[in-house]
């Protein structure tokens, strides 16, 4: 279950911004999660949760906004999104389509509440 380390190394970022910050206090963290990064948002919340309970943090809050995955066009250059598998490009039919969105992993921001 790597949503553990993932909930892990987010919790160090946050916890090192509010040491750079100490009488700030960070309410909430923003994470985009895309459907090919291949994390399960369901076990990364739950982890996080887990991971803050009982410590400082608490009750800091996750979220995740799930990034579909969408791909561009090389021939007509229309951007869509992907669904049921189907990489071709909806304009104009071709195959030859590349990946641009839906493998994203990052930390998005942090709310924080300042003195």
């Amino acid at each position: 279950m790597h949503e553990l380390a993932i909930a892990d190394s987010v919790l160090k970022v946050v916890e090192a911004e509010a040491a750079r910050r100490p009488d700030a206090r960070i309410v909430k963290v923003g994470l985009r999660v895309g459907e090919l990064a291949g994390v399960d948002p369901d076990a990364l919340s739950f982890s996080f949760e887990v991971l803050v309970r009982g410590t400082k943090l608490e009750p800091l809050l996750l979220e995740i906004e799930r990034c579909p995955r969408r791909h561009h066009c090389r021939l007509c250059g229309c951007t869509f999104a992907v669904a049921d598998f189907e990489a071709a490009c909806p304009e104009c039919g071709a195959a030859q389509t590349q990946c641009i969105a839906g493998d994203e992993l990052e930390l998005a921001y942090l709310e924080v509440e300042e003195p």
